[in-house]
């Protein structure tokens, strides 16, 4: 008994030596990350590794970013402490953004079986399920071997994402969605709520909780000296390059103009009508052409004028930069911005943070009464990739490949990644929200050198949004959604910079996602529609 509790205790100790020693190999690192780092690893859970993995190798894809960089990044950073755990490693195989859809598809419907593991987006699920591709996660959380995660702890919206119907099939990792991004200093300033008073007729509404309150805002700050640096400054930034991700931030902006709350108990409750964004749910009739959507455009183009007209050729980093380097007093975005702030080579506004929950409306369109309803609305966005790692059913070790996404999405070593923004990963989990109804303290944030309170205002307005807001725009997962995209950003395009009109860019939308929904087939889209939105046919339903 003496001699196993004494050979658990060397193997601990050169275990943890070698983590060391490995992470500290790694380039870039610092100091303070590889501390935080081994920590994390020692109190993380580590399963039991089958010797049988000793030598054996993964390859896994990934979106490129490099070894330091958003979502590939934290693969590069932990491979020395998985080769140490279980004598086993992986290549990382990056892919751009923009060849990732065809490389993984072709590997995956030739099976080729290239990539064990693929760390992909979300709307990907669609083709995923239809052609059975993937081994869902569901089948290994009971292995003795693998490390415990904690599925229920991630934010249900972000979870439901790692999800088909009931069963679990992703691994959790990054968790998006977009919140609202401010100056809380220049807001907060009783010169300026004096100034906007005057002009507005009202109180500055801090922060601001409906688009038209953010338009107000920018409206007035547009033009105006507010930074102090002798020149005019602006009220938004916001990247309208086609080609861009910039159509994301208009399905954050729709939202509450489009999705209506369900009547009865469960306000949430997803029906023909109600809680849908996409498509209605019986027809498959595109609904991106109905009154919500034409009045969240009207917004988009009314809150483009408030910013730079350079903004109709920016990318998202382009974009970003105007925020962080003080030229605009607002912005939405991913939870890169909360991080990125925090960093003195990118960001002149660390310690002069606000953030706010994705912004509601004052008014939003029944889907079922045709009627508009003036009452505020609140809905909760998934918009983005929330990257995370899937296994391919052409995998020659599953369950090496299964042990290696679990271990990644133990709370330990998923908050580490969260709270070191290089990374990519934003935060979602509640051992990401802040004590007493998360389980992070603030420490965790300043200590990898956030300001205390952007940290507080970032991590809370995730949490508001995903556990408080009544509502959740439904994400699209279905064959044929990065082309249905493309066409939604092309034409989205096209009103923001006045070549046609809203309702004449969402009828091109609409037209061209039909041909997409016949080319793939309707009825196999509707099914496979239904079940990603959770959606139940009504019964005794008839083609009007």
């Amino acid at each position: 008994m003496e001699w196993r509790r004494l050979r658990v205790v060397v193997l601990s100790v050169i275990f943890v030596l070698g983590f060391i020693f490995g992470a500290l190999a790694q380039e870039g690192a610092s100091e303070l990350e590889i501390q935080t780092a081994n920590a994390a690893f020692e109190a993380a859970d580590k399963g039991n590794p089958d010797p049988a993995w000793k030598g054996q190798k993964l390859t896994i894809a990934v979106y490129s970013a490099g070894p330091r960089g958003a979502i590939s990044g934290p693969l590069y950073f932990w491979r020395p402490y998985f080769e140490k755990l279980t004598g086993a490693t992986y290549d990382i195989v990056e892919i751009p953004f923009g060849e990732l859809r065809e490389k993984i598809f072709t590997d995956l419907m030739t099976g080729t079986g290239a990539y064990d593991i693929i760390v992909g987006p979300s709307w990907f699920y669609g083709d995923y399920i239809i052609n059975d591709w993937i081994v869902p996660s569901q089948e290994f959380l009971n292995d003795p071997r693998m490390p415990k995660w904690e599925p229920e702890s991630v934010a249900l919206p972000v979870r439901e994402l790692y999800m088909w119907g009931d069963k679990l099939v992703g691994y959790n990792n990054d968790h998006d969605g977009q919140v609202m991004y401010y100056r809380r200093d220049i807001l907060s300033d009783p010169k300026w709520q004096e100034e906007f008073k005057k002009e507005k007729g009202k109180d500055m509404p801090t922060p601001p909780w409906t688009w038209e309150e953010v338009y107000e805002i920018c409206d007035f700050f547009n033009g105006k000296d507010w930074n102090g640096d002798g020149e005019p400054d602006y009220g938004i930034s916001m990247h309208l390059k086609v080609g861009g991700q910039g159509f994301f931030h208009f399905m954050a902006l729709s939202a509450p103009y489009v999705v209506s709350p369900a009547p009865g108990d469960n306000p949430a409750k997803v029906t023909r009508y109600h809680n849908v964004y996409w498509f209605d749910p019986e027809t498959m009739e595109p609904l991106v052409n109905t009154p919500g959507f034409v009045e969240a455009l009207n917004m988009l183009i009314k809150l483009s004028k408030t910013g730079p007209s350079a903004m109709f050729g920016w990318s998202l980093g382009e974009a970003w930069d105007a925020f962080l380097r003080g030229k605009a007093v607002m912005c939405w975005s991913w939870g890169d911005v909360g991080s990125l702030a925090q960093l003195p080579d990118r960001s002149d506004i660390k310690g002069k943070l606000g953030v706010a929950p994705i912004p509601g409306s004052d008014k939003y369109y029944d889907l079922e009464t045709k009627q508009w309803v003036y009452k505020k609305n609140f809905v909760a966005n998934t918009v983005g990739a929330s990257w995370h790692g899937v296994i391919s059913k052409y995998c020659k070790n599953k369950e090496l490949a299964a042990y290696f996404l679990s271990w990644q999405a133990t709370p330990q070593i998923n908050h580490w990644n969260v709270v070191w923004g290089w990374t990519g990963v934003d935060p979602g989990t509640s051992y990401d929200f802040l004590q007493p109804t998360g389980k992070a303290t603030i420490e965790e944030y300043v200590a990898t050198g956030y300001d205390a309170e952007d940290a507080r205002q970032f991590v809370t307005a995730y949490e508001e949004m995903w556990t408080k807001y009544p509502l959740r725009q439904t994400y699209l997962r279905i064959p044929g959604t990065p082309e249905m995209w493309e066409i939604y950003d092309i034409h989205l395009s096209e009103a923001v910079t006045g070549q046609v009109s809203p309702e004449e860019a969402l009828n091109r939308i609409a037209e061209e996602w039909k041909a997409v929904v016949e080319r793939y087939g309707k009825d196999t889209l509707k099914k496979i529609y239904q079940e990603a939105i959770g959606y139940k046919p009504e019964c005794g339903y008839k083609p009007e």
